[in-house]
Parts: C-alpha cells; structure tokens; sequence
C-alpha cells in the first residue's frame, strides 16, 4: 500500500508542478506591457497555489481510483497511459492557448472561447500562418513532454495481503480529497477570486489555474444567463428608479432634413485612446455634433453591435447575438425605420455568420446583407479578416449614390483595425496606432467623396467604434480606456454641437430616433441624452465578470470575480457600485424574461 501512496504523491506533485512552471511561463510570455518582477511572480505562485492544490486533486481521482482497483484486481498498463495522454493533451491546450490568448483578450481562458470555434476562420484571422504554426508546434512538443513526464511514474504494485485493510484506507482518505477538491469545509468552495491579491489585475490573472478557470467557466457561458441577486427585488427597483427614463419629451432637431439617409459606421475598436492617430475624425468632431463623454458598453464585436442597432445592453459573461430566441425577440432601429419607409442593408467584409451576426442583422430588421462573399476571390484575401475597408468603404459609397426613391438606412462593420493590423498603409510606426491612422484614413476618403456630390445635403454619418481594445497598458481599470467617439456628420446636420453630457452607446438609438420625431419607448436601456428627462448622466460598461460606472463624481472598476472594487477615481465609489449591481440585476432578469413576449 506504500508503493501506491508514493505513486499517489508523484502523480500530485508532478501535477502541482506543471501548473506552477505554466504560470511562471504565462507572466514572461503574456506579460505585454505589464513589467513583471521576481517578487511579483513568487506573490503569483503563492496566492495561486491553493487553486492549484485543488485542481491537481480532481486530476488524481482516476490515479487513485486505479490504485483501489488493483488492490483486488489486476489494472493493465494501457489505462493509466491513455489517462496520461488525456491529461497531456488537456494542459497542453490550456497552457499554450491561454498563454496565447491572454493578449489578445486581457482575461483567462475561459470556455466563452468554444463559441468562436463555430466559425474557425474568422477566429483565426487576428493572427499570422507563422503565428499559428510555432503554436501547433510548441503543442506537440508539450503534449509529448508531460506524458513522457508522467510515464516515468513508478506503477507497477505489488499484490497486497490485507485487502480489506487497504480498502478501508482508501474509504478514509476519500473525504480528505473531497475536502482538498472542495477547498475545506466552509460554505464557500474553491472558486477563482480566493487568488486574487493585487490591484493589479495581471497578477491577479495570472494567479488564476487555466485549467480550473476552464471548467469552472462551462456554467458561464455565453448561451448560459447569469443571476445577480445583490438585492431584493423592492431595493433594487428603488435604485433603478429615474436611471433609464422612459419619456416622449422632444428637443429641438438637430438636423435639417426630416427622413435623412443614415449611414452608421461601427468601427471596429477605435477608442478615444487612438484619438491621436485619428485627425480626420477630430476634424469631424468639430464640424458635425460631438458627443464628447461617450463610454462603450462592452468589449466584444458582437456585444457592441448589439448595443449599438438595439440600444441593449451588454452582459459579464453572456453574449445577446449569440441567443437566437432572444435576439428575435429584440427591437431594432433598422426594423423601426423599415416602418417609416427606409430600406435597410448591412455591410460587412468578413463573414456575416461569425457569432450570430446574421441571426441578429435579420431579426433586427436589416433587408440584405453585403459581405465578404458577395465580393471577389482576390478582394476577400486582402486581410485577415476579408476585404479590407478600403474596398468596404469603397461599396458603401457605391450604394449609397445609386438612384433611390425611399430613405436608406445602412450599416456598416469595419475590420481592419484589429490584429493582426494588417492594412496597406504604412504611415506610423506603432502597428496598431497605423491601422486605425488607416481606418480614419478611409472615413475622411469617404467624406471627401461624399461632399462634392448632391448626395451629401441630404445624409447623416453616425461615426462611433463596437467597443474599445488594450493598447499601451489601457485595460479595463483605466478610466480611460472604455471612452469612446460618437459623431453625427454630414449635410443632414444642422449645426455644430459638442454635447459632454455623459452617455453610452446604447443610447444612440433613443436619440437618434428622437432626433427623428420617432417614439423610442421600446428600447427601454436606451436614453435620449439630449432630454430634459436626463437628469442622471452616467455610463457603465461591463467586461469578462466585471463592470465599470462613470458618472460627474468619477470612475469606478468592480470586479465580480473577487466581490471587490478593482479601482476607484470617484469621490462616492459606494453610490457607484450600487447603481452598476442594480442595473446589472435589472438587465439580467430582463434578459431572462426576453423570450417570454414570443
């Protein structure tokens, strides 16, 4: 029974210390612009052992089972060795693709990822072929190091005399696993945030196993809907009350033309942190209206595009467009302006079928649908992602200039300012910042063209990004860092405007529509900012398990994670987590009962 317990342990802390080599390799390889010292890395692999010893724990139950058997029968050699390709294949995955991903996302690995399996090439495309072959590569290699690891593993058990003895010792130390699994014998059982230690959240991140963080994300993923029960239901109304408000009031038009073609373009990351790399749209700024204290909802392509068409708002952990039964149920200002006579149409260089998004775009209320198959085989290579914007922006203006009778509405999705930053313009030396210098590059293009021609007297160009993204240590605890541009330009307009009041991009709608003499009291997330009614001003703005609030006392980060605030800048931080929590519970349960109008 001894040889067994030895065998048990060197399985144990093989296990422990693969996780621990994973992490210190995480910090060099994931680290970015985060400066990581020894200090912080041995303050990682402390805070972080406790999840560590638990997962190793679940990964030694088929080992320890094994063993039980062969105390009354003989156990080939083959199970344990195929036990021992299992686990090498499953690190192997999770330690290269979470090492990979984390720069690319700013949060662990978590099973959100599998939904953009569903489309492979367009998950693919933020990265070179180059990129993805080192990684299949240092895969293989791994995957034939940890078994080789565990295959040198001691196994062969003597046959034991007292079998009874030996069961009743294996029956005794059962509960000691549980208990380890468990994380003792409080209510509270292992979970990610008992690692959380800094207020940086890298080394909180990295603190965090893969592995566990994986499978303890299966319950939270984006077809699954969350509870947030901070407060009674009572409590929670009272602190909602008077945040959206739901009123006809009517302001003064700040257009000049009453059913203008309208064109929105969702750009794709172009926060307000890459203004500098953008002059053309500044310039747009000061000639059309400027809603100059703008904040992005979410993080994510397809969350933003939601909040942006349906004035919806985004959620931690689920996303909206990846919900059929619910999207159909959304409103839509395409489907709203189909009703006052506008033809609607989408445009989007890559594929329309990635994350829901065609679902969405028809549900919502948008006709037809231009993407990246409509267009050449050569054109459909000119990025990662499809057809580059040039060419988008190219067909944009095509179509808006064709003889039309009846209002258009159009959408339209950018790509190219996304990894891999590959456009064909070359101008500064930061790849990022020269990728949206491109994108503001093709906006001006199209403004240009637009204003020599009659068209321009009578549109309305809606500039503002899907969301924001890192760059230059810009993550979500930067007040900064979820500031967004929303910018109405174009003859429609009537006059100049900086508005500063504090918004977000789910409100686009309710203004926009009320700008437009239309009701908007089915969008009741969205805000018409430009209402006497909007007493409140503040924005929120909800990332992988956690939520910031921005209203006049400041800014706030609250993390779901660790139950804590991540970072304040407000001189009223409670009054700020009570409103984010409140509207989360709110939207939540709203979200929940969406399906229930079909």
């Amino acid at each position: 029974m001894l040889q067994r317990g030895a065998y048990l342990l060197q399985v144990y802390g093989l296990t422990v210390l693969l996780f621990l080599v994973a992490k210190v390799v995480f910090m060099w390889a994931a680290s970015g612009d985060e400066t990581v010292t020894v200090g912080d890395m041995w303050d990682v692999l402390v805070h972080g052992m406790t999840l560590d010893l638990s997962t190793a724990l679940y990964c030694l139950i088929v080992p320890f089972l094994t063993c039980v058997t062969s105390v009354w029968v003989s156990v080939p050699r083959w199970v344990l060795r195929i036990y021992y390709a299992v686990l090498a294949v499953a690190f192997s995955l999770a330690f290269v693709a979470d090492t990979s991903l984390y720069p690319f996302w700013q949060f662990k690995l978590d099973a959100s990822c599998l939904q953009y399996l569903e489309t492979p090439g367009d998950a693919m495309a933020s990265v070179s072929a180059g990129y993805l072959l080192v990684r299949l590569l240092l895969l293989v290699l791994l995957v034939c190091v940890i078994y080789q690891l565990y295959a040198w593993l001691r196994y062969r058990f003597q046959p034991v005399r007292r079998r009874w003895l030996a069961s009743l010792y294996a029956l005794l130390l059962t509960p000691l696993m549980v208990i380890g699994i468990r994380g003792g014998i409080d209510e509270s059982t292992t979970n990610v945030g008992q690692v959380y230690f800094s207020q940086r959240q890298f080394l909180n991140h990295a603190a965090v196993n893969p592995v566990f963080n994986f499978m303890a994300s299966f319950e939270k993923t984006a077809h699954h809907i969350v509870d947030y029960d901070f407060y009674s239901e009572d409590e929670c109304d009272r602190l909602m009350d008077g945040l959206y408000p739901a009123t006809p009031d009517v302001t003064d038009t700040l257009l000049s033309v009453r059913r203008p073609d309208i064109v929105v373009i969702l750009m794709e990351s172009a926060g307000e942190i890459f203004a500098d790399a953008m002059p053309r749209l500044q310039q747009l700024k000061r000639e059309g209206v400027n809603f100059s204290n703008c904040y992005a909802n979410t993080w994510r392509t397809d969350r933003g595009t939601v909040c942006t068409y349906s004035g919806y708002p985004s959620f931690p952990t689920s996303s909206v467009m990846k919900m059929p039964k619910k999207t159909q149920c959304l409103p839509g200002i395409a489907a709203d302006l189909r009703a006052e006579g506008y033809e609607t149409h989408y445009f989007y260089g890559g594929d329309i079928n990635f994350t829901n998004m065609r679902s969405y775009l028809i549900a919502t209320g948008f006709e037809a649908l231009t993407w990246k198959k409509d267009f050449s085989v050569q054109e459909q290579g000119t990025s990662q992602w499809g057809v580059r914007d040039d060419i988008m922006f190219d067909a944009v203006y095509d179509y808006l200039m064709r003889p039309h009778r009846k209002p258009q509405f159009i959408g339209f999705s950018t790509l190219s300012s996304h990894q891999p930053w590959d456009v064909p313009m070359h101008v500064l030396p930061d790849t990022v910042k020269n990728a949206f210098y491109y994108l503001d590059h093709c906006i001006g293009h199209l403004v240009d063209r637009l204003r020599k021609t009659p068209q321009w007297e009578h549109t309305l160009l809606v500039i503002l990004p899907d969301h924001s993204t890192y760059h230059f240590g810009h993550e979500e605890t930067h007040p900064d860092r979820n500031r967004i541009p929303l910018v109405w330009v174009g003859g429609a307009v009537r006059r100049p405007l900086r508005v500063e009041t504090i918004c977000n991009q789910t409100d686009l709608v309710a203004t926009l529509l009320a700008q437009l003499g239309l009701p908007h009291d089915g969008y009741v997330w969205s805000r018409n900012v430009l209402s006497r009614a909007y007493r409140y001003p503040f924005a929120v703005h909800n990332f992988n398990n956690g939520f910031t609030v921005v209203d006049s006392t400041g800014f706030m980060a609250f993390d779901l994670t660790n139950d804590g605030v991540m970072r304040t800048l407000s001189s009223d931080t409670e009054r700020l987590e009570r409103v984010g929590k409140a509207i989360l519970q709110a939207t939540t349960k709203d979200l929940k009962q969406l399906d229930a109008h079909e």
